[in-house]
């Protein structure tokens, strides 16, 4: 299964992170959402490794601890698979093929743009809309992921007792969410918004030009980084570091001599990543950069990116407009804002 399907029903978003698990479920009335349930379950060390799951037994355990303590009556979810490990591609058709015969087509023309056979992927398709390009055509939006990168995921969640309904791509959830922050103009036009997320292993960088998502590019670089260098530099066990980073309690010299070291070079990685997306594409300037992933949460990298980048820069927060249920806790589920971006968009799609 790989699917853009409609499904009107509320879904557990679930996000499989390289070093937790994170499950969000949302309710609307109208045009507000509110938070029913959420929580980060911490995965082992190493069991998904630059986003690939290395060890199913140890994902599908924190993930069946996550459902349990998040407490929901939902079983219905949506996942996501890499950016990296997905193939998606704007295409157009001619608008007058029949929507039966629409899947058919896209069939006959998806061989030319992917490089495996179509009896190892999954493929779905979505019709975006008149082309502002080509008259009388259609463009498609066309994604495939190979079979077992799906299943893996689809498995895990079943080991959970979760039921997969829908498997979207990490930058399509993504852009999902970015619709939910405070910053959000759907009316206005020409603007191009990068969204960053910067996690404990990879970064990734989503490029979204009038609401749609036009660039999408990912690297190894995250949090760990920092969190190695601190066990590295005080003896500390993985652990120690991890919740002394956390936590507080280092030594003086951990500001000056390690945290802005890896401030400065997160900076380096944005200016990077955007590097990438200019030489790829006809844009050189993007208007606004939001930063999600756990190291958004860092204080004063939203500044340092801002002065480096001359870019107008956030920290992203899709719930600054949620009403929360009495279970929620409010401060918990604020620090970890950042980096729920992907879960929170998997979430929205039940209200497709």
């Amino acid at each position: 299964m790989f699917s853009f399907g409609r499904k009107n029903r509320p879904l557990l978003g679930v996000d499989i992170s390289s070093t937790s698990v994170k499950l969000i479920e949302l309710s609307r009335s109208g045009n507000r959402y509110r938070v029913e349930a959420y929580t980060v379950e911490p995965l082992p060390t190493n069991s998904v490794v630059e986003k690939n799951i290395s060890d199913v037994g140890a994902v599908a355990n924190a993930l069946t601890k996550a459902v349990k303590r998040c407490n929901s009556r939902t079983r219905r979810c949506a996942l996501a698979v890499p950016s990296s490990a997905a193939i998606s591609k704007s295409i157009t058709m001619p608008a007058t093929i029949p929507e039966e015969e629409m899947e058919a087509q896209i069939q006959l023309e998806a061989d030319q743009y992917i490089p495996y056979s179509l009896d190892e992927v999954n493929l779905d398709f979505e019709v975006l809309g008149t082309s502002e390009v080509t008259p009388n055509t259609v463009d498609v939006l066309l994604a495939a992921c190979r079979t077992e990168v799906v299943e893996t995921r689809c498995s895990i969640a079943e080991t959970a007792g979760l039921e997969p309904v829908i498997v979207d791509i990490e930058s399509y959830a993504t852009e999902n969410a970015v619709q939910l922050l405070d910053n959000h103009q759907p009316d206005e036009n020409d603007r191009t918004v990068a969204v960053f997320d910067i996690g404990a292993t990879m970064t990734s960088i989503s490029v979204i030009h009038n609401g749609r998502l036009i660039y999408t590019r990912e690297q190894p670089f995250g949090g760990r980084q920092l969190t190695e260098e601190i066990m590295r530099r005080y003896g500390l066990s993985y652990a120690e570091a991890g919740l002394a980073k956390k936590e507080g309690g280092l030594p003086d010299n951990y500001v000056p001599e390690i945290l802005n070291n890896f401030k400065d070079t997160l900076v380096q990685q944005t200016q990077r990543l955007l590097q990438f997306f200019f030489a790829s594409s006809q844009f050189h300037e993007v208007d606004q950069i939001i930063l999600g992933g756990g190291c958004a949460s860092i204080p004063g990298v939203d500044e340092l990116v801002e002065r480096q980048n001359q870019t107008p820069t956030i920290i992203a927060n899709p719930f600054s407009r949620m009403s929360f249920a009495p279970q929620i806790n409010q401060q918990r589920l604020g620090n970890d804002a950042p980096a729920l971006l992907i879960a929170v968009g998997l979430a929205l799609r039940g209200f497709d």
